[in-house]
């Protein structure tokens, strides 16, 4: 096959699984590869497998590369994720500590004098969560239990960053990562927040540069490993719930709309809404978007908890189900209650049950109504106005974003017309001042089930008692 010129690669590394996807000119993917992506147990503590991800890298570029010419390289990530590394090690993997997986038990309870120290809500909208979701808390956890190795870091990087780090040499901030639940980023200051001058890590955080930003070329012996021309630029990079965000940013420009993007997590994003609307205990806080604007957000961890309500009721995410099955679980009163994520979302922390009698079937239609209706919640919460896009691995099952729709009958409910905006998003980085928006949707199919209303007001009294 013939190489062309122009090719992008998006390195998108997702908390379940990783992706490298190459996007041609006209913003469509010719190649894609996935692994999961698997926490490692191996260490003094659960961490991020880089080693494993970085071999799945070299060696899915380099079948990319025999095919395509890659010109432009950034990535993706999710959140609350940083790698603490000596940058004189480059030529190993870098880091100092291995990057700590943020969903490790213990952080939050071992680290009690955190609290007398992070900043204010109202400074940094970054609520206080459990585990290490809150990325200065594992910071500290990293601090303390291990002060001697602390001492060898010369730089904290962003997750994005790290891996450009490991293809540059170069290191750099970036606003969306930052500001991303870290109690890192102060929104009111639009900088670095005091925890980091409090524990004086002022040297270790790099400059911050936009999603956009060229750091340079790729290092020539990760070029040739990669089999790619020591001319291909690597761009700064972006948290991954903002690369999908971006694109709607660039189409709607000032009307106002929502975005939910949706995988292991859910999260809502909401343009033009105060951010003192938001409510630290129900698990709202500001994101920073790729321009460095605060938007309001709501989330809870769907995926998961799709998972898990069908787990726990025999079902399975393939099963197959219809809309008589969810009218049957609305007329038999059978109800999920939150929480089934082990302590995040708006009712982080409560134990979950089920109300009324749930099989098989039932189990998969009771986890799309769960996610629906949570979703619903959280609009409500952040009153949010305009389209609502959907995004992500919930574009999957047509029956939950039909059901959103009846259940928001004043709003249009517009699906994303393939899965991988986040992917798009960030490849639009690497052509910034040339990039024009567009983005195809779907509507949702239209249904009609009976005691919809009804259901939602007795599974809302429900939630009044938790």
């Amino acid at each position: 096959m013939v190489k062309r010129s122009e090719h992008t690669a998006v390195l998108d590394i997702g908390k379940t699984h990783v992706k490298l996807n190459i996007i041609d000119h006209q913003n469509q993917i010719v190649f894609s590869r996935q692994m999961s992506n698997n926490v490692d147990y191996s260490q003094a503590y659960p961490c991020v497998d880089e080693d494993r991800i970085w071999r799945w890298f070299c060696e899915t570029m380099q079948d990319a590369s025999s095919t395509f010419s890659i010109t432009r390289l950034t990535t993706t990530t999710h959140g609350a994720t940083a790698a603490l590394v000596d940058r004189n090690r480059i030529l190993e993997d870098g880091l100092v500590m291995p990057i700590l997986d943020y969903e490790t038990k213990g952080i939050f309870e071992q680290s009690k004098f955190y609290d007398e120290i992070r900043p204010k809500y109202d400074d940094t909208f970054s609520p206080n969560l459990p585990a290490g979701l809150n990325l200065g808390r594992q910071l500290y956890w990293l601090n303390d239990n291990y002060p001697e190795k602390f001492k060898e870091v010369t730089d904290i990087l962003m997750y994005p960053q790290y891996w450009v780090w490991r293809l540059t040499g170069k290191c750099y901030g970036e606003k969306t990562s930052l500001g991303c639940h870290t109690d890192l980023w102060s929104v009111k200051n639009n900088n670095y927040s005091d925890l980091i001058e409090n524990m004086g890590w002022q040297s270790l955080f790099p400059p911050v540069k936009p999603a956009w930003h060229e750091c340079g070329p790729i290092l020539p012996y990760i070029a040739q490993e990669l089999g790619l021309t020591e001319a291909c630029e690597v761009y700064n990079g972006i948290h991954d719930s903002n690369a999908s965000f971006l694109r709607y940013i660039l189409i709607e420009d000032k009307k106002p709309f929502t975005v939910i993007s949706s995988g292991t997590w859910t999260i809502l994003m909401a343009s033009q809404v105060a951010l003192n609307t938001l409510q630290q205990e129900k698990d709202m806080l500001a994101n920073i978007d790729a321009l460095g604007q605060p938007v309001a957000c709501a989330r809870f961890m769907g995926g998961r908890e799709f998972e898990l309500i069908c787990k726990q009721a025999g079902s399975w995410l393939g099963e197959q189900f219809d809309e008589k099955d969810v009218q049957g679980v609305i007329d038999n009163s059978v109800f999920a209650l939150p929480d089934f994520s082990d302590g995040s979302g708006p009712f982080g922390g409560k134990k979950s049950e089920f109300i009324g009698v749930v099989d098989r079937v039932s189990g998969i239609a009771l986890a799309t109504i769960y996610c629906a209706l949570m979703i619903d919640y959280q609009l409500e919460l952040l009153k949010a106005e305009g389209t609502i896009y959907i995004e992500g691995a919930f574009l999957k099952n047509p029956m939950l974003c039909a059901l959103l729709q009846q259940l928001r009958p004043n709003q249009t409910i517009a699906l994303s017309a393939d899965n991988t905006g986040t992917v798009l998003g960030a490849a639009y980085l690497t052509r910034w001042h040339k990039v024009t928006g567009s983005i195809e949707v779907n509507q949702p199919a239209l249904i009609n089930v009976t005691g919809l209303d009804n259901y939602k007001q007795k599974w809302l009294q429900y939630l009044s008692k938790l």
